[in-house]
């Protein structure tokens, strides 16, 4: 068996054109730019690429983008000061706080300063408790880019057994709440799981969040299953050099697996999709708007 190869960085992109197009109504039907603040402490590698990548993206489906790098020596109070004029700012509609912050600063305390409804990251504790029960909630973008892929390549889930691999507030609690309101039966596993390959063999739909390189063989996938790589590793080549690689071992997983996610290229390019998606959704509803069709959970 040949694994389908569900294509994140083409989904992303056809997700992206979506996003732009509600843009371009918003403006021409109601005169509303939707605006993506993005905060960035310190000087991160990784976190400044990502930032630059996302301002990018804003810009190009036709959003406001509005950037704040601060040193990294900027205190808790100041960071939280900027917090409340951005929550006060009616042209801004969604507010992220780039992870992670100097260890002088406390992060839940700045996620949480953050205003709910202009939360796109999903993480305050609010949209967790939403989410959690059901209700309209900012949802991580990460899992919901997941969700998308999974509805997508399957229609309906309702039925399906889904085992997620971790238990992360990021990734894994959220991804289990989102398939658990698709009508998945959820099995959340992770480190202290009793016979984790046969756990995973009973799945129809596996989720890899545990940040551990190609943990997961071809051997614990279900033949036909879905594979959802949410793992980004980097290990050294034996020539030299590093490469990519998720938390599943790609090669014997896309044997026996009915569809599985790439690394780089699968779940990845969805993040930031997803991101611009929540924001046109906070937009939507903070000026009493129907949230955008297909771009929410």
């Amino acid at each position: 068996m040949a694994a389908t190869v569900i294509d994140g960085k083409a989904f992303a992109a056809k997700v992206r054109g979506q996003v732009a197009e509600h843009v371009a109504r918003l403006k021409a039907e109601h005169g509303i730019t939707p605006g993506l603040a993005v905060v960035l402490v310190g000087e991160d590698p990784a976190s400044q690429v990502y930032v630059r990548n996302k301002g990018k993206q804003t810009v190009e489906v036709g959003m406001n983008s509005i950037e704040h790098k601060l040193e990294a020596t900027t205190s808790q109070d100041d960071l939280l000061a900027l917090i409340a004029k951005l929550n006060a700012d009616p042209s801004v509609h969604g507010i992220l706080c780039q992870l992670p912050v100097p260890d002088h600063i406390d992060g839940d305390t700045i996620i949480n300063a953050i205003d709910p409804a202009k939360d796109v990251d999903g993480f305050h504790i609010s949209n967790v408790g939403l989410l959690g029960t059901g209700q309209d909630a900012m949802v991580p973008c990460t899992p919901l880019g997941c969700l998308m892929m999974l509805r997508d390549h399957h229609g309906s889930l309702s039925g399906m057994n889904a085992v997620v691999i971790g238990r992360s507030n990021i990734v894994g609690k959220p991804m289990a709440n989102l398939l658990l309101g698709d009508s998945c039966t959820v099995t959340i596993a992770h480190s202290r799981t009793a016979d984790l390959p046969a756990v995973v063999r009973g799945a129809d739909i596996v989720v890899a969040a545990v940040g551990r390189p190609q943990m997961v063989p071809g051997d614990w996938i279900k033949p036909g299953a879905t594979v959802i790589d949410v793992g980004i590793n980097r290990i050294d080549k034996p020539e030299g050099g590093t490469r990519l690689v998720g938390d599943v071992d790609y090669d014997s997983c896309a044997e026996v697996a009915g569809a599985i996610t790439p690394v780089p290229g699968g779940v990845g390019p969805m993040t930031i999709a997803c991101l611009l998606a929540n924001t046109v959704t906070a937009c939507c509803r903070a000026n009493g708007l129907d949230a955008p069709q297909g771009l929410t959970a």
